[in-house]
């Protein structure tokens, strides 16, 4: 008698989606950072809500000064998330300043979802040292974000205790910031 065989899953990482405006600093940070700390648990994505957006040159910067590879990173819409054949994702961390305004939008489904919001770096004002400076503080705060995240033991914790997990990452580096 022929066995069937049962399809083999295997589990190549959590994907996470970071969403923002214009997917040119905050979620691309976010993208970089779980990127490299996460290593093969998770696989990293990030969109910003606003079409033709390019990734910020002192985003890239921050970036490459700490060891992250660039080459790849780009800016994408939302709308590449929201196709029938796109990953589904497991968690989606929204960075937009809701106190400036900025809207992200809910993420249909059951991912677990967070929202760590940060003033957009982009349309920090000042001298160039000045703009630098905003821009290596929001890339210091959500590394201290995501590393929190990447430690969580998320292949062992239910989905309510994760939820809680990743509320209270906010809540904590809130009073950090």
């Amino acid at each position: 008698i022929p066995q069937s065989k049962e399809p083999t899953v295997t589990h190549t990482g959590f994907h996470v989606l970071f969403i923002c405006s214009g997917n040119s600093a905050r979620s691309l940070y976010a993208e970089a950072l779980l990127r490299d700390l996460g290593g093969d648990r998770f696989i990293a994505h990030s969109a910003g809500t606003r079409a033709g957006t390019h990734p910020n040159p002192l985003a890239l910067q921050v970036l490459d000064r700490n060891g992250h590879d660039t080459t790849t990173l780009r800016s994408k819409h939302l709308s590449e998330f929201q196709s029938p054949d796109a990953p589904r994702m497991d968690f989606v961390f929204t960075v937009c300043d809701t106190s400036a305004a900025e809207e992200c939008p809910p993420w249909p489904g059951q991912p677990i979802t967070g929202h760590w919001g940060l003033p957009d770096p982009v349309k920090a004002q000042g001298t160039d040292a000045e703009r630098a400076l905003v821009f290596a503080r929001t890339y210091a705060a959500l590394r201290r974000r995501i590393e929190a995240f990447a430690a969580l033991p998320v292949a062992s914790l239910d989905r309510i205790s994760l939820q809680n997990r990743v509320d209270q990452i906010d809540a904590h580096e809130l009073a950090k910031d």
